[in-house]
């Protein structure tokens, strides 16, 4: 895959003519796969390279500043993922005010057409895009036939009656179903960060946790709750215990902090890069009458992990 930021890093004419979709592709989920083929499909037909113009930025981000797009992957991450689909061309296209004016026919005309090389366009049945956010297909299917562009509907993806998309990837996760988001995604839903200080209670109760300050604040973190996870480390995995929430039961802080019972593990780790990749919610987040009652349920916890990954 050749990415090409904003402005081309290429001339247009140095660009191959291609079969494109338009799309933040946030998580890069099974219905973002589904996608991807139809647009390589397409491409084939015709003899072009097949593109996807996608934002490194949230295009509501950049209008609003205080907006929190709670994103299933960070621009880098995207882009990885990105490129396990063998598409030829990435548009990493920066969305700027000017963007955010163009009516559909002018993005169409100036950004696909003259900037992008981009013959055929495929587009979901309800993808809006442009200033006139009105328009729908066949208001694209007509400005295409006038810009030379094939314009192509494309196909959901659909599992057990549900049409994927980020935003029902979201839900999942808000509600702490972490292993159904999985089945959308078509991988575990992962958090990268950094081992940070903490307030070390969990080694005088036999449960020593690393701390988490995640890298891309505006990454969705799931629901408050313990789960099953698996937690990567100087390329070794292991399984680990995680909490979300507030430890109502030590009651040392209101923040809301992410930690993790690595399990079999004793190396020092603070300031290190972690990857959590989230396999299955064992229960809420619950407080105990004293330490005792905490490290017995904590004990439970941590054979159920030891049953699922172990």
């Amino acid at each position: 895959m050749l990415l090409v930021r904003n402005t081309p890093d290429l001339s247009h004419n140095a660009l191959k003519p291609s079969v494109a979709a338009i799309g933040f592709f946030d998580g890069v989920h099974l219905g973002h796969y589904y996608l991807i083929e139809q647009v390589k499909t397409e491409a084939a037909k015709r003899g072009f390279s097949s593109s996807l113009v996608t934002f490194p930025v949230h295009p509501r981000k950049v209008m609003d500043a205080e907006y929190k797009p709670e994103l299933l992957t960070s621009y880098d991450e995207k882009v990885e993922l990105l490129e396990t689909t063998e598409i030829d061309y990435c548009f990493a296209l920066d969305f700027t005010s000017d963007i955010s004016h163009l009516t559909a026919y002018d993005f169409m005309r100036s950004i696909l057409k003259e900037r992008y090389n981009v013959q055929g366009l495929v587009i979901g049945y309800d993808h809006r895009f442009g200033h006139n956010r009105s328009e729908g297909f066949d208001d694209y299917f007509r400005y295409g036939k006038e810009l030379g562009i094939d314009v192509i509907r494309a196909c959901a993806r659909i599992i057990n009656k549900v049409t994927i998309s980020s935003s029902v990837i979201r839900r999942q996760l808000h509600a702490g179903d972490v292993a159904l988001a999985a089945t959308y995604l078509g991988y575990e839903y992962f958090l990268d960060g950094t081992v940070i200080d903490g307030y070390k209670v969990g080694r005088t109760i036999g449960f020593p946790t690393a701390n988490i300050h995640v890298t891309d604040s505006d990454k969705l973190v799931p629901a408050d709750g313990v789960y099953a996870v698996k937690v990567t480390v100087n390329n070794n995995v292991y399984a680990g215990m995680l909490n979300i929430g507030h430890r109502p039961t030590i009651n040392n802080g209101g923040h809301r902090s992410i930690e993790v019972h690595i399990l079999h593990f004793h190396s020092d780790i603070y300031n290190y890069p972690i990857r959590i990749s989230f396999v299955q919610r064992i229960r809420s987040e619950m407080k105990f009458t004293g330490k005792e009652q905490l490290v017995e349920q904590l004990s439970k916890d941590a054979s159920v992990v030891e049953g699922l990954l172990l």
